[in-house]
């Protein structure tokens, strides 16, 4: 259960945010149901969103699987949930993103994909335990404006994951299962199909 409750004043901000939502996503996102309890710190964290969403440099894939990948290490089930969804909607490997908990055991992924998910474990531990040779053959794989957007995108989920693991938000039904550490290995050794996977 959410550590605060998911029915905040219904200001006409809120309501404003309710209208969007449900038209963008189908639903109104649990964080932003949070967050509304603090209008001031709702509107930062919308308009912080907008400029995130403008950045171009990294490949969305290689974006998406770091962000999965820092959403996984934490548990933020709300995330890797949103995230299946969201990329899956775009057309994006599914099985890619199923596999993403287990990724060191998977044979989904390219060397260039491995070495951006590891980055954003990397990034993720507390304290950070990035190093010289893997952050090196990134710099010189992406470029250095793809490094900085790939160093900040994981500062910036790790934001998200963080807020929402603490107030304690899961799972909103964007997929039928949220894959965080520990679990989805038996589909993901099996090759069964990601979308029709149950498992909590």
């Amino acid at each position: 259960m959410a550590r605060v409750s998911l029915t905040p004043p219904r200001t006409l901000f809120f309501r404003a945010v309710e209208w969007y939502s449900r038209r963008t996503y189908g639903k109104v996102l649990d964080p932003g149901k949070a967050l509304a309890h603090n209008p001031r710190v709702l509107w930062g964290d919308l308009r912080f969103e907008q400029s995130v969403a403008g950045w171009n440099k990294l490949d969305s894939d290689l974006k998406a699987l770091a962000v999965m990948a820092s959403a996984a290490s934490i548990g933020c089930s709300w995330c890797m949930d949103f995230g299946y969804w969201e990329n899956a909607e775009r057309g994006m490997d599914r099985r890619k993103l199923h596999d993403v908990p287990v990724w060191r055991d998977s044979d989904a992924y390219t060397p260039l994909e491995r070495d951006v998910m590891e980055y954003a474990e990397a990034m993720t531990a507390t304290p950070p335990q990035v190093g010289d040779d893997l952050a090196g053959r990134l710099r010189t794989a992406l470029g250095e404006p793809a490094f900085v957007e790939l160093t900040a995108i994981v500062a910036v989920e790790n934001l998200r994951s963080r807020i929402n693991a603490a107030l304690d938000l899961t799972s909103q039904g964007f997929k039928d299962a949220c894959e965080v550490p520990g679990t989805g290995r038996a589909e993901a050794s099996t090759g069964t199909d990601p979308a029709a996977a149950t498992t909590d």
